[in-house]
């Protein structure tokens, strides 16, 4: 499968992104990447079946300018609701806030973060998205604690279904949920500033399965 990778903003290089994606590439995953914003457009988008968007509301990292237009917002929509899948991870949730499209499409947004500290993933037991491994193993994803970001969320859609929270010294949070927009599926995981916590074990499984299930657009 054939993944378009937006990332690289002030704060978050897309080095981490793209050491924290490689370890899926011989799951069947091909990634392409777009780190300055100016490369994008939708008709390049419209190639590929699923987008990452790991990337905050700038051009790049060298350049804060805002390149989410209403013009791209409504490319977003339209390549979701006409059956494309969305996962936005971490900083994809970044910067959006007055972004009158993006943000009912995700379904929720980053608010703040205190200073990094440890911060537990725990995925929901039982839930379809919680099973397996990267090496392929049925079993249950394991909850785990790294130094990280506590992304602190806004869950504007009271009907996206959570499976995984993040935990705390600072409280609980959504760390992921699952929401349809017409034919596509979106997907939002908020751990992963520091690349230790992409390439654990269990937030590569969680990756993995989030990617399959955007994959499997309704329609």
């Amino acid at each position: 499968m054939k993944i378009l990778v937006l990332c690289d903003d002030r704060w978050h290089p897309a080095l981490t992104v793209r050491q924290g994606l490689s370890g899926l590439e011989s799951r069947a995953f091909t990634f392409d990447f777009i780190e300055n914003a100016v490369d994008w457009n939708a008709a390049k988008m419209a190639e590929y079946p699923l987008v990452v968007l790991s990337k905050s509301n700038n051009m790049s990292s060298t350049d804060e300018t805002p390149w989410m237009s209403e013009a791209v917002q409504e490319a977003f929509a339209a390549f979701v609701r006409q059956g494309g899948g969305l996962l936005a991870i971490h900083s994809g949730t970044a910067g959006y806030a007055e972004c009158a499209v993006l943000r009912p499409l995700l379904g929720g947004i980053f608010v703040r973060h205190p200073e990094q500290c440890a911060v537990t993933v725990s995925p929901l037991e039982g839930h379809p998205l919680s099973a397996g491994s990267v090496a392929g193993n049925d079993g249950v994803i394991a909850a785990f604690t790294l130094k990280d970001e506590h992304y602190h969320m806004l869950l504007d859609d009271a009907q996206a279904e959570v499976f995984v929270t993040t935990i705390s010294d600072h409280g609980t949070q959504p760390g992921s949920w699952l929401r349809t927009e017409g034919r596509g599926r979106v997907c939002v995981l908020t751990p992963g500033h520091n690349l230790e916590v992409w390439q654990h074990p269990s937030y590569q499984a969680l990756i993995a399965n989030a990617l399959r299930w955007c994959r499997d657009a309704n329609g």
